[in-house]
Parts: structure tokens; sequence; C-alpha cells
């Protein structure tokens, strides 16, 4: 089969290599998968880079997320378990973990379902509470995490604000539903914030981005409001001033969705049950703005590292080489 592997820490683009290879051999537990679609997310990045929490063995296949077909024809969404991963025409993951795509995606939009989707409801609905009515401020916006959160946020009743940077992106934030979209390049984020809600603030921060995003959400939070940590795609991790979270009255809540693989599977399923269920209403569907077939990969983890890309860019092994869409 053909495989993306990387046998050295670097930026993707560099690092990863298209190669012939035998495919994977299931152990105990486990099962092969053929790949129908694998996301590219921003932690592909940083495995490819060795600053991922965690850091598999050289060589080692990328792609955390795919929709694969069992040997039994089920379609199937995944998250493959490294070294082999998704960028590849197959690929292993546990057989207890695998959950059913809905009928409502394509291939590529399943894929896009499960980690953002998931890091969305379990933030907003497990972690921040949020309630319908709400201001939900959602950083990076026309991103795969970002634009994941602003659905959420929409199909529960929330006021949502989107940040984007640059026109484009802030187009793409207001197709998706956003009620209030700012240009961080043009526009001051916590004045705009503070204007749309009559100074009051946003009661629940989505941010995917860490850096400065986080230091604008301090100043944005309302009071009693709760800032969710997801993640640090600005590649700065912040260090909050505890001091004026207590003056303000705001939460700061951490979410590594992870955990609940092993801490808590079965509120894992049923997150997909939901997510499944808004998908058949077509409440949420995938943003997914490229579609690359298997030799494009390495250009499109690239693509998502330099932050160039909106929602979601699917890899899919049985596209034509050039017939990307």
């Amino acid at each position: 089969m053909q495989a993306w592997r990387v046998h050295d820490n670097g930026e993707p683009g560099e690092v990863m290599r298209l190669e012939e290879t035998g495919p994977p051999t299931p152990g105990e537990g486990r099962i092969l998968l053929k790949v129908r679609a694998a996301n590219v997310n921003f932690p592909d990045a940083l495995l490819c880079r060795g600053q991922y929490q965690v850091r598999p063995p050289l060589p080692f296949t990328p792609g955390v997320e795919i929709c694969g077909e069992t040997e039994d024809g089920r379609r199937v969404i995944a998250n493959p378990e490294l070294p082999y991963g998704g960028f590849a025409e197959w690929a292993v993951a546990d057989a207890d973990a695998v959950l059913p795509a809905p009928d409502a995606l394509d291939d590529a939009e399943a894929a896009a379902l499960h980690i953002g989707y998931q890091t969305g409801w379990f933030g907003l609905h497990r972690r921040a509470r949020l309630e319908a009515g709400e201001t939900l401020l959602v950083h990076a916006a026309a991103g795969g995490v970002g634009s994941a959160a602003v659905q959420l946020g929409k199909a529960a009743g929330a006021r949502v604000i989107g940040v984007a940077g640059g026109a484009a992106k802030a187009a793409v934030a207001r197709e998706l539903g956003c009620d209030v979209v700012i240009d961080r390049h043009t526009e001051d984020v916590v004045a705009a914030v503070k204007g749309a809600t009559g100074g009051r603030g946003a009661d629940v921060i989505y941010d995917p981005v860490g850096g400065t995003a986080y230091a604008q959400s301090a100043k944005a939070v309302a009071f009693e409001g709760r800032i969710l940590v997801v993640g640090f795609a600005g590649g700065t991790v912040p260090s909050p001033a505890l001091n004026h979270a207590l003056v303000k009255n705001y939460s700061i809540v951490g979410l590594h969705w992870g955990l609940y693989n092993t801490r808590n599977p079965g509120l894992v399923r049923h997150c997909h049950e939901q997510l499944t269920d808004l998908a058949a209403r077509g409440a949420i569907k995938p943003l997914v703005s490229e579609r690359v077939p298997l030799a494009g990969a390495a250009a499109a983890v690239q693509r998502v590292a330099d932050g160039a890309t909106t929602g979601r860019v699917a890899v899919l092994p049985a596209l034509k080489d050039g017939a990307a869409a």
C-alpha cells in the first residue's frame, strides 16, 4: 500500500514521505480499516514536529482522524492508532472505539465530525455548561475546530460571535452562522465584543488559539463567564493572571477530549449519538473546504500548520491525482 511516513521530525512539507509499504497487521483488539477519508488536524503538524503530547516511534504515519471501511463493509469513523495513522490506504484502530459514520454525511464530512465536533460538544456542554440565550465567543471561527464550535453553539441556542483573521475567513464565519463577526486584522477584538454585548462581554469563550487570543478573552469575558482552553494553535501557551480571574469572577476551564476515551468512553458514544442526530436534522454539517488525493497530504498538513485553510481539509486515497476539489 501507499502511506505517508515521517522518519525525522520537522515541518510536515519537509519530513512527510510517500512510500510503498506493507499493510499493517492489527494486534489483539485492533481492527484494520480501509481509509475512505482522512481529515487533516493541527495535531498532525505537531506530530511531525515532535511537539505533540504523544510522540510515536519513528517512522510513523500521521493522520489522527478517518472515515474508514471494515472488512465486512461497514462505514465507520475512528482515531487510528499510531504509528499506523490515516494518511495511507489502510490504518489500524481500536475495535471497541470505532463509531458508525452518520448516513447524513459523506466520507470527508464524516471524518471531520469526530475530534473537532467531539471537542466542541464536550467543551460547550460538559465543561462550560453553555445555556440557550448566552453569548458564545469563538476564536478562529473559520478554522476546523472553531467552525465546529460555531455550529454547535448555534444549535444550542447561543448568540455566537466569531473572531477570524482576514476578510476571506470573516466571510466564512458569516456563512457558518455567526451572529457577529470580528476581523482581528482590522478591528479591536475586545472593543468589538464589548460593543456587541452592551459592555457585558461573552458568557463563554472558546479558545483553540492561546497567546494573544487568550489575553483578549480575559478582557472580553463577562461576569461569571467561562474561558474554555482548547489548544494553542497560535504557538504560545499563555500564563493567566489568576488574580484577574478572582477580581472578575470568571472561570478558566480546560478541555483534553482524549481523556474521555480512557476515563469515560461511554460519554464519547453518547456524544456521537447527539452529533449524529444533529447532523441528521441538518443542524451541523462539517465544513470541508478541500478534498485532496493521497499524494497531496503533506502539502495539506503544511497548509493547516501555516493557518492557510478554512474548515477542514480531507485526504481521499481513492481520489485521482490532480482531482482535488
